[in-house]
């Protein structure tokens, strides 16, 4: 019989150790993470997969991508590092969910005494002389403590769900930015007019219109020029290396890979009572920072109300067997924690706390974002502004060109008449793109504080779910 008890107990233990995790090491080596960085590019054939994915263009990879805005936001959100690091807190979240619903494991006690001494005859004939006492503690949890506790882990795993949301919105921001100075950079560098400034005075000079003096000025002007040209490479390199960081790649993984910045051309305009009224409403109420903070409250209500609940003990039953010198006996006890030196006052009123600090943060953010949109709002409405008047100045000096040029055919102009409008056109072309290229900057900080796509909005924002990421 001893035996069969034996082969029961050493099968439950089996069965109870079988189910433990066992620990797997894994080891960091910053070599081969250095190794793994720097191959990152965008031919890498699993990227192509991601985004046709995401795209919904299936799982074959497209042989041809565009590579502008919503292609390379995408490739950021493969890569970057922040997307990553979000996507480990959300796992941990939802592994806190598991933790917090798992209700409290028994507890064994085992009392063993061997060799006890007895008064002669008072134990029976053929019982063995020990005391065997075995008890499981069952602990009963009351108060809907562990409800409580599951729905705080539920609203902080929500809130990792929406900091995941918020990484993609920041890794598209700094994607938009780098882009929106390469544009800037190769747009200047096309139109190269500081150039035909100084051609054209030099024109001037030699048909008599312009003195030595504007023409030593204007020479002057042009090595200010040649600067500004090599600092204007200088930032077209700089907005390139951003970009490869933005993206999460090496600068060299960008070889070979032609930029589509045309959505930065002709973006949409935006309808300043939209962006004032309906769509301010929608981001103060669901911007994914907005709902992060709010999940992160009800985790904070929840935690108040666990800590109430925590003033009432939970119960414990312990049901047992003891075998006492040949006596059998069969045991029931329950117990309890006594709340006589405190009610679970302090934790109480630290939750409290907690839930007005949250409260408090949630109303500083709403604070903070109203001021981002008014601020955004008001720039990108000069900005504009800005730019409706340097279309007028420049549409202005081009029908003034096209007269003097007209008049010059027919010959009712001379020669220095036309070079000056010419001066004239090209100054007012340069006035133009330096007002283009502040309305783009302010769009793009409009939509950043607005959390809505305003460049390439008919495509769609590629902000991905959690398991895409996975």
């Amino acid at each position: 019989m001893s035996s069969k008890r034996a082969l029961v107990s050493a099968a439950l233990a089996m069965a109870v150790l079988s189910g433990c995790a066992s620990y797997q090491p894994a080891p960091l080596s910053p070599a081969d993470n250095v190794r793994a960085l720097d191959s990152r590019n965008l031919a890498d054939p699993r990227l192509r997969q991601f985004i046709a994915a995401a795209q919904d263009d299936g799982d074959k990879p497209a042989p041809h991508l565009r590579w502008r805005l919503a292609t390379l936001t995408l490739a950021a959100l493969y890569y970057h590092p922040d997307i990553q690091l979000a996507r480990a807190k959300l796992l941990g979240a939802e592994a806190a969910v598991v933790t917090a619903g798992e209700p409290p494991n028994p507890v064994l006690n085992l009392t063993n005494i061997f060799g006890s001494a007895a008064v002669a005859g008072a134990i029976p004939a053929g019982a063995a002389p020990v005391t065997i006492g075995p008890i499981i503690d069952l602990i009963l949890e009351t108060a809907g403590k562990r409800e409580a506790r599951t729905e705080r882990a539920e609203h902080l795993l929500a809130a990792a769900r929406w900091d995941v949301a918020t990484a993609q919105w920041q890794v598209r921001a700094d994607v938009r930015n780098a882009l929106l100075e390469l544009w800037a950079a190769r747009e200047r560098g096309l139109l190269n007019l500081q150039e035909q400034l100084v051609q054209l005075l030099e024109h001037r000079r030699a048909e008599g219109a312009a003195s030595a003096p504007d023409v030593a000025q204007a020479r002057i002007d042009q090595a200010q020029i040649n600067l500004a040209l090599s600092a204007l490479n200088r930032q077209a390199a700089e907005a390139r290396v951003k970009l490869a960081t933005a993206i999460g790649i090496p600068v060299r993984g960008l070889d070979g890979i032609e930029l589509d910045l045309g959505g930065f051309d002709n973006p949409s305009p935006v309808e300043m009572k939209a962006a004032t009224g309906a769509w301010r409403h929608e981001a103060l109420t669901g911007r994914s920072d907005i709902q992060a903070s709010l999940a992160a409250y009800e985790a904070a209500q929840a935690a108040l109300r666990l800590a109430i609940a925590d003033q009432f003990p939970n119960v414990t039953l312990s049901p047992g067997y003891n075998y006492d010198l040949g006596v059998n006996r069969y045991v029931l006890n329950v117990g309890g924690t006594l709340p006589v030196f405190h009610q679970n006052q302090g934790p109480i009123a630290e939750a409290l706390a907690k839930r007005q600090e949250a409260a408090d943060a949630f109303t500083a953010l709403q604070a903070r974002i109203i001021g981002a949109i008014d601020e955004a709002a008001a720039v990108y409405a000069k900005a504009a502004q800005g730019l409706v008047a340097a279309d007028a100045v420049l549409a202005d000096q081009r029908r003034r060109a096209q007269l003097v040029e007209s008049a010059f055919r027919v010959g009712q102009s001379d020669r220095p008449t036309l070079l000056a409008a010419q001066v004239e056109l090209a100054a007012a072309q340069l006035s133009h793109f330096d007002a283009v290229v502040e309305q783009r900057r302010a769009l793009g900080a409009l939509e950043d504080a607005l959390h809505r796509p305003l460049y390439e909005p008919h495509s769609g924002l590629p902000l991905l779910s959690p398991e895409l990421l996975s």
